[in-house]
């Protein structure tokens, strides 16, 4: 299973992790690197990623999470939280990174960072909130791709409470909000879902050539 596709027909949605398995440190450092370098619109990144290594943590966000055992038996847990609304002095500090990072004046990026200003600060603060949560689908979606290659078992979870994870990791005060979750480790033998034949549309049927 060297290729691309092969790791992508190999992974499924992991039901049952093996519980005294762990990822290694370097694993994850690379899994973390993969979610980092994933592409966001306008390269802004509009959210924060939570790994949540204490167990009692991890114990009180089950229940909310619809008592699934991932949430526990995983070796690790991802939380991704966007957040709630665009201000300016976000962009700003964009800039400022691209400005340091590519030794480019500020003054160079004042029409980029004006454009950006137009388009994202005058949306409600619910669309806002909407934009900035679909990026992190694209980081999800990297995630799992790079944990196929790695041969490192994923499960992507939208079945939990945001409110609730929002009081018990402290997001609200931080301008956050819970979005999406993905528990990462080693599947259990007993796991009878990895078995089961991959479901997708057939190519005739999802593409479309025009």
């Amino acid at each position: 299973m060297n290729t691309y596709i092969e790791s992508l027909n190999w992974r499924y949605a992991t039901k049952k992790f093996d519980s005294s398995k762990k990822i290694s440190a370097t694993t994850l450092a690379n899994l973390l690197e993969a979610i980092r370098l994933t592409a966001s619109s306008y390269g802004l990144q509009p959210y924060n990623v939570l790994i949540i290594d204490n167990p009692e943590v991890r114990k009180q966000l089950q229940p909310v999470s619809w008592g699934q055992s991932q949430i526990v038996d995983a070796s690790h847990l991802i939380v991704f939280a966007h957040k709630t609304r665009i201000e300016e002095d976000w962009i700003d500090q964009y800039l400022e990174l691209v400005s340091d990072t590519r030794e480019i004046p500020l003054d160079a990026l004042h029409g980029y960072g004006d454009f950006m200003k137009s388009k994202l600060l005058d949306l409600s603060i619910e669309t806002q909130a909407n934009w900035a949560a679909k990026q992190t689908y694209i980081s999800m979606g990297n995630l799992l791709s790079a944990a196929a290659t790695m041969k490192i078992d994923a499960c992507p979870i939208e079945g939990f409470e945001p409110e609730d994870y929002n009081r018990i990791l402290g997001l609200s005060a931080k301008g956050l909000s819970a979005c999406l979750v993905a528990a990462l480790g080693y599947r259990a033998k007993e796991d009878e879902t990895q078995h089961a034949k991959k479901v997708r549309r057939s190519t005739a049927k999802l593409f479309t050539h025009i």
